[in-house]
């Protein structure tokens, strides 16, 4: 009796698939700029719609699409034939899968596109079935085997319609401009969440900032230092924008009169590493692992003038690496 092999079952099934992936992506021609075209001039919702696993494809979509800032959702289209096409505007554009293009529930749906002129995507192997004939753009799926060797199942479609509708929803992304600031929004919570959390999320606020003015004497200065418990005071000038910043290493160098001097003329003018309040944390920690020179403070500065200051420990326990 033959052993049976499932290292060998499964690299066939993902080799199936990659080279059904490369064949689709070759296949990609105008009609997916005009689904782009269609997606990003839409001024309501981007409403999803399959049945059976290509439902649940569209429904992984949908949240691709909202999680990249296009406001999108799915409907199930049987539900769609007992009142949730209520739920669909004239100012959305619906995505519809599909791999036969022949699922009776869909045949909904698509008369409510027609009748009311909602622009229609599909993603189907068949562009001349109902699915296809109905829409304004068809995406057809590349001519490739399902991934089972005699029991059709949906695998090798499913993967296609998948990597299709990622490529939907990354090319309208760019299109439309969209950051990391604004992924963020949508991402509050875990890795990613950390990862997308700005210097302002995590700084110290004003009442915490180790600020003095040039005229200073160094024993005033030093308290403030020693109060904050920071490691570093900034120095100000008049108008309130940061000049300079005094560190230990900075006491270091006057210590012969250090009590005779003034904080102008202890500080290291124009500290060269600040941050604005709108930068990514991680983007602050690699300023701050910068070697020219690291540091461990970070003074937060808008348009001159010290508004927050952050540690390293800060950016570390939110989580950022």
């Amino acid at each position: 009796m033959n052993r049976f092999d499932a290292i060998a079952v499964g690299r066939r099934v993902l080799t199936a698939e990659a080279g059904a992936l490369t064949a689709q992506s070759a296949a990609l021609d105008e009609g997916f700029t005009r689904a782009v075209d269609l997606l990003f001039a839409a001024k309501g919702r981007i409403v999803c719609t399959g049945m059976g696993k290509s439902g649940h494809v569209a429904r992984k979509i949908a949240a691709t699409f909202a999680s990249t800032g296009a406001a999108a959702f799915f409907v199930h289209p049987a539900e769609a034939s007992h009142g949730d096409l209520g739920m669909i505007s004239a100012d959305d554009v619906i995505v519809g899968l599909s791999k036969s293009g022949e699922a009776p529930e869909l045949a909904d749906v698509l008369a409510y596109a027609t009748r009311f002129s909602i622009p229609l995507i599909a993603l189907t192997a068949e562009p001349g079935s109902a699915l296809g004939q109905a829409a304004d753009v068809v995406l057809t799926l590349a001519d490739a085997s399902e991934a089972t060797l005699e029991v059709s199942a949906p695998t090798t479609s499913t993967t296609l319609q998948i990597a299709l509708g990622d490529a939907l929803a990354v090319a309208l992304l760019e299109r439309r401009g969209f950051k990391p600031r604004d992924f963020r929004v949508f991402h509050p919570g875990g890795k990613l969440g950390a990862m997308l959390r700005t210097v302002g999320d995590l700084m110290h606020g004003a009442g915490e900032l180790p600020l003095v003015s040039l005229a200073t004497p160094m024993k005033d200065a030093l308290l403030v230092m020693t109060e904050k418990r920071w490691g570093i005071v900034g120095v100000t000038d008049a108008d309130g924008r940061l000049t300079g910043a005094i560190t230990d290493g900075d006491l270091r160098r006057h210590i012969d009169g250090l009590m005779s001097h003034t904080a102008a003329e202890v500080m290291t003018a124009g500290p060269r590493k600040t941050v604005p309040p709108a930068m990514l944390a991680s983007e602050a920690l690699a300023l701050m692992s910068d070697p020219a020179p690291a540091v461990t403070v970070l003074f937060v500065v808008q348009g001159g003038k010290p508004v927050g200051i952050l540690h390293v420990h800060d950016i570390l326990r939110a989580g950022v690496m």
